[in-house]
């Protein structure tokens, strides 16, 4: 056992002073806290402004779109003082700070998960509460209000950006020209050719929206067949070099579409008032979770994440046990066309090389999987707090689950049972040209887990899961995502028995190939060559 651990102990200094180690364990950590920092940096400073230029020659729809986009840029405004003070609400009073603030209906507190649901419905679901808000002063007038509950050292607010600024016509382009005459006399200024002024720039021009006199004429209803397909015509044209962001368009179409249906009710002897309150009529549901304690039902951000953080752990585990795999071939597979494996063998058995071998790089795979969920843990702890949600409810589910001792259990038998795998290959091989058809095989097998990843959580009970469980080369990574789910016992401790006896099997299999293998050169064995090695070695003849 002390050679084997000598052994293990070279392997590991030798994968611990390279640089692409460290650089896999340093990534990390520095990808979840930009995962969670950059989204809201983006929000706040990355979003650009968008210019446009509407030209309306049917005259309908001009200030229905310019009061539907100054709606949306006030529903940002504000989900942004939510932010702010729920960011920078004084310890004491943050419970009732915004409630007391303004007197709107349905305004969530800080903190709310149904906070970011409320204010995409905001407008249309509560006009009437928007309208305060806009009429009352708007984000002054609640800036005013949420003083008093403001910490003593809290920054200035910072409004959103306008996301889209309606521009005017450039110089020398007649409004009144036909469709297809605007269009081809605006793509200089959508391509990028030519730019436009605003308040004394020079900016791009985002897009264009062209809305024919006769529009109305084709508008679809239901019963008969669309207008515009019939006679071939396009009817509201959105014109724009950039078609990966349609977020302008789904707004302007929103907008009109609504505009369309006010006027049909007006037109049909409605009022459009009355008609809104119906359609804004709505029952309240709720989601509540069984397995909750009684007066603690209500399903939360926490519950959600509780379901889908083991899909987290599996591409975790998934990509430790493939990174470690790949290091244990690449080491065995250098040693051996180096000649240091005779070397090493003069020395120790080849089931104390092995033996070593399989320790010292387990041990770098727990070093890295154990400092990339230690600062995981670690980053989510310090983000959690009222201002960032999402890493206070993780940092929750990580606290009062089972899935890291869950992660760690199975990261241990899913290496060892890849890892017998891996250094049977890399013992049969001279080159890692010649190990790159097997590997081939072993990552179409470790591909299944990923194909299923996000599909097992929606049914982590049913005959898929299940059947997947009881495989012992796919147990780690499909237990590990049933393990929110409460497994049934027999499943839990069954598929376990199973994969322990399995990785044993493959081990003693792959310690009877090694044995011969090692020192073998030349092209790689047969399959019914390694059988007869196998039985050669059980009966004792090598």
């Amino acid at each position: 056992m002390r050679n084997a651990l000598l052994v293990a102990w070279r392997d590991f200094a030798e994968s611990a002073k390279t640089k692409g180690f460290w650089i896999g364990l340093l990534s990390f950590p520095l990808l979840i806290l930009a995962f969670i920092q950059v989204p809201k940096y983006l929000e706040k400073k990355g979003t650009p402004q968008r210019y446009f230029v509407f030209v309306d020659q049917s005259g309908a729809f001009g200030e229905i779109v310019s009061e539907g986009l100054e709606k949306s840029h006030q529903r940002r405004v504000l989900g942004a003082l939510l932010r702010y003070g729920a960011e920078n609400a004084s310890p004491d009073r943050a419970g009732d700070a915004f409630e007391k603030t303004i007197d709107l209906e349905k305004i969530p507190a800080p903190g709310s998960s149904d906070a970011e649901d409320m204010l995409m419905q905001f407008a249309d679901a509560n006009p009437d509460a928007l309208k305060n808000f806009r009429s009352g002063g708007g984000m002054d007038f609640l800036l005013q209000r949420m003083k008093p509950f403001l910490r003593e050292d809290a920054p200035e607010f910072e409004p959103p950006v306008r996301r889209y600024e309606r521009v005017e016509l450039p110089a020398g382009i007649d409004p009144e020209s036909s469709s297809a005459t605007l269009a081809e006399s605006l793509k200089p200024f959508l391509n990028g050719g030519r730019g436009i002024i605003v308040n004394g720039e020079n900016q791009t021009l985002f897009a264009a929206v062209i809305i024919p006199n006769d529009i109305e004429s084709l508008v679809s209803r239901p019963g008969s067949l669309p207008v515009a397909l019939m006679t071939g015509r396009h009817g509201v044209e959105y014109w724009s070099a950039n078609l990966a962001d349609l977020d302008l368009y789904h707004e302007i179409r929103r907008i009109m579409n609504k505009g369309v249906r006010k006027r049909a009710y007006i037109a049909e002897g409605l009022e459009a008032e009355k008609v809104r309150v119906v359609e804004g009529s709505s029952l309240p549901f709720a989601k509540l979770n069984a397995k909750k304690a009684k007066g603690k039902e209500k399903a939360s951000l926490a519950d959600s994440l509780r379901q889908y953080a083991p899909s987290a752990f599996v591409y975790l585990l998934w990509i430790s046990i493939f990174t470690v795999s790949q290091m244990l071939l690449g080491n065995t597979i250098e040693e051996k066309s180096n000649r240091i494996i005779e070397v090493l063998l003069s020395s120790v058995t080849p089931g104390e090389l092995m033996m070593g071998k399989l320790i010292g790089l387990a041990a770098i795979g727990l070093t890295m999987v154990g400092t990339w969920v230690g600062s995981m843990v670690g980053i989510l702890a310090w983000q959690a707090g009222p201002e960032a949600e999402f890493a206070r409810h993780a940092f929750e589910v990580l606290r009062t689950s089972n899935l890291l001792p869950a992660f760690f259990v199975y990261f241990v038998l899913g290496y060892l049972l890849y890892a017998g795998v891996i250094l049977t290959i890399g013992s049969l091989c001279n080159t890692l040209k010649d190990a790159q058809s097997f590997m081939g095989v072993v990552t179409v097998i470790m591909i299944v887990p990923m194909l299923t990843m996000f599909f097992i959580p929606k049914d982590p009970n049913g005959t898929l899961a299940t059947v997947l469980s009881w495989i012992p080369i796919y147990t780690p990574f499909i237990m590990m995502n049933r393990a929110a789910a409460d497994p049934p016992l027999f499943d839990l401790v069954g598929t376990t028995i199973l994969l322990i006896v399995t990785t044993a099997l493959v081990l003693w299999m792959s310690g009877k190939i090694f044995r011969i293998g090692i020192l073998r050169t030349g092209q790689p064995p047969k399959i019914m060559e390694l059988i007869r090695w196998m039985k050669d070695s059980t009966r004792g003849r090598n």
